[in-house]
């Protein structure tokens, strides 16, 4: 139970002592007697939101990594068709986490260019992507993303392109990239069947692209190599 507060007060009373002598005299004694007493209504903590549950999910995977794969089937992405993924939130505070998004190219080698990071800010989450070379240097298309644009649910948040993301896209040839959305999902974890996805639409596109990747969240793996220029 919370308390909201002590209150003192003081209840002085007076007492008359009466002595009779050859002078009589009175004197009055204020006994002040302080009362402490709490306030008996209960302070109502307020409820986390949607996203605060949903970074907070997020949080319990940190240092852990998963296996996934491609679970969307569009022609854009053939070449990654049965590859396997790892997602590793590799760094966490209370306001940002930084998943290194690993995909296998063959025997042994790995594309570990991308990192997501999902963090918070005064309007609710965003998400950007953070693209290097494998000899460290920045891609020239990097840190594109968005903000939520609404509370979501703690089991999925979307994000739509930012006006910084815009720019970048227009300025590198990607216009068709100007109305993406993106969204993360996270089950409860702990369950058997938990899960985390990382999806790619355009709605408002004659391509209809959509990517999504998911990862079994049942069993962690062994922590993959840092991504490159880390």
């Amino acid at each position: 139970m919370y308390f909201d507060g002590f209150m003192a007060r003081r209840n002085c009373v007076a007492i008359e002592v009466m002595t009779k002598s050859s002078l009589i005299f009175s004197a009055a004694l204020f006994l002040c007697i302080p009362l402490i007493a709490c306030d008996s209504s209960p302070d109502t903590a307020p409820q986390p939101s949607a996203q605060d549950l949903f970074f907070e999910r997020m949080s319990l995977l940190c240092g852990k990594a998963y296996a996934g794969i491609m679970v969307s089937e569009q022609e854009a992405d053939a070449d990654m068709v049965g590859k396997p993924m790892i997602m590793h939130a590799a760094s966490c505070d209370l306001n940002e986490i930084q998943i290194p998004f690993h995909i296998a190219e063959g025997p042994n080698t790995w594309d570990r260019s991308r990192t997501w990071l999902i963090s918070r800010n005064d309007q609710g989450l965003r998400l950007k992507h953070r693209h290097r070379h494998e000899d460290g240097r920045l891609d020239d298309v990097t840190n594109y993303g968005g903000d939520t644009a609404n509370e979501g649910t703690a089991d999925r948040q979307e994000f739509p392109v930012d006006a910084e993301s815009i720019e970048s896209f227009k300025a590198n040839g990607l216009d068709q990239s100007v109305t993406n959305i993106w969204a993360v999902e996270i089950s409860p974890p702990g369950q058997s069947d938990a899960k985390f996805a990382y999806e790619l639409r355009r709605p408002k596109s004659t391509d209809g692209r959509y990517f999504r990747v998911e990862f079994d969240l049942s069993s962690p793996i062994p922590v993959p190599p840092a991504p490159w220029g880390s």
